[in-house]
């Protein structure tokens, strides 16, 4: 009761001087420029930067909000969305530049609670990965648009299967208690994907994101990893086999989030299909191979969902404000989610903070690690945690905390130089090179999958 509370109350800050909005379908040019009128509007508070461009030299732009855009502030976490992964797959561009221009309004109107939102969290907003496939589908439009026609980018591509597969190295890995955080990458990734995707691995590299989420349509639901399951594809056959996370109860809230906040996804019956509370574990629905969910799994801090928000991949322009209104307190209570679990600062004994420090949560086998700065997010449904920050030449430190359900715990640690530990047991480049010469082993060529998301 007390989340449909939050929900309700959520809504009606936002309804309170609510801003009048455009409801128009954007080609790139159209997109630049809206994006550039936000942050016009919004100077202040806002930071354009592109992280790369697309195979026909297109900029992939992100929006960014923050009270000190371009900086990152110790405790703050990084949120992200990304849309129009799937050139044809439009709802979640148009939803993104919505948020936008909605989010630089409240702001200048004196919403608390966008105000508190953007003050302590920096958000980025990428509303296409996938410009040039847009551009395609867009010249047929939403009346004669195929169902697959501009899906893929200029190379004919699907960037939703193209990332480095993980997965596999993972699952192999495990059955000698391998890692499944944080894997390295085989040496010849860069050769075996597309410009959008090696400029997005380099973008989540560069940032300690800590939540994200990634816009589809073709269905209404929200989608939790793992995306891939461990059961090989067997002809033309793909099983159906739910495939959890080491934190699959705190994925499942995470996609209720969106999902209750919704219009209607929480129904559960949509578009021929029904997910029970409007959710569902990727590889229950069925199994994708080199995803871009699991990938910000296994290889960063952060946890990924995807959304898919509409029947048709295309909606006509008439129904992009419904829509609109569906969506629009699911994309804020979604982004107020980073803000659970528990963060801190991992230092030394002179206070000075400890990159790369590794958190693990007893009972839950993922760790995540601390950022440049030696600030650490680890996202966790309320109870009561071990947690241990270890670091290579510091003695380890343990505590036991109590996670609310409402602000992050403000969990801190100070280690203690490991004096006795000898020089030649500081060496771990073998453990690594070793772990990428497995995984070069293991891990298949790219393929190209003729699923869905």
């Amino acid at each position: 009761m007390a989340g449909w509370l939050r929900s309700l109350v959520g809504a009606l800050l936002l309804l309170e001087g609510a801003a009048a909005l455009s409801f128009l379908h954007h080609r790139y040019e159209e997109m630049v420029q809206a994006l550039f009128h936000v942050q016009s509007q919004c100077p202040y508070v806002t930071r354009i930067y592109s992280i790369g461009r697309s195979v026909e030299g297109r900029h992939l732009y992100v929006l960014e909000f923050s009270d000190y855009p371009g900086i990152h502030e110790p405790l703050e976490p990084e949120f992200k969305y990304v849309g129009n992964m799937h050139g044809n797959e439009v709802l979640g561009r148009e939803l993104l530049l919505q948020l936008s221009e909605f989010m630089c309004e409240e702001y200048r109107r004196g919403n608390e609670r966008i105000t508190h939102l953007i003050h302590d969290t920096r958000i980025h907003i990428m509303p296409s990965m996938n410009p040039d496939g847009y551009e395609v589908a867009a010249k047929q439009g939403p009346d004669s648009n195929g169902y697959l026609t501009g899906r893929n980018n200029a190379n004919g591509v699907d960037l939703n299967r193209n990332f480095p597969d993980l997965n596999t190295f993972m699952y192999y890995s495990g059955e000698i208690s391998g890692p499944n955080h944080h894997i390295p990458l085989p040496d010849n990734w860069k050769s075996q994907v597309e410009p959008e995707t090696l400029a997005v691995i380099q973008w989540i590299g560069s940032y300690n994101f800590v939540l994200s989420a990634n816009l589809h349509g073709g269905a209404v639901v929200a989608n939790y990893p793992y995306d891939k399951s461990q059961d090989q594809r067997f002809r033309n056959h793909r099983r159906t086999v739910n495939t959890p996370t080491p934190d699959d109860k705190l994925f499942q809230k995470l996609a209720k989030t969106y999902s209750y906040a919704h219009g209607w996804m929480h129904r559960g019956w949509n578009c021929g299909d029904y997910f029970a509370d409007g959710i569902t574990n990727g590889a229950s629905w069925y199994s994708l191979s080199k995803g871009m969910q699991d990938f910000n799994y296994l290889y960063t801090n952060c946890f990924e969902i995807t959304l898919e928000l509409s029947c048709n991949k295309f909606p006509p322009q008439e129904d992009l404000e419904r829509q609109w209104m569906a969506n629009r307190e699911a994309l804020v209570a979604f982004i107020e989610e980073v803000h659970q679990g528990i963060k801190g600062m991992v230092s030394d004994e002179n206070n000075n903070g400890i990159a790369g420090a590794v958190i693990s949560v007893q009972g839950i086998s993922h760790d995540i690690t601390s950022g440049d700065m030696g600030d650490y997010f680890r996202l966790l449904l309320p109870g009561t945690y071990t947690v241990t920050a270890s670091a290579e030449g510091y003695q380890p430190q343990t505590v036991t905390t109590t996670v609310g359900p409402a602000a992050p715990s403000l969990v801190h640690f100070q280690l203690k130089q490991d004096v006795v530990r000898k020089p030649l047991e500081r060496k771990t480049s073998g453990t690594r090179t070793n772990n990428k010469a497995l995984q070069k082993k293991v891990v298949p060529r790219a393929t190209r999958w003729g699923t869905q998301r």
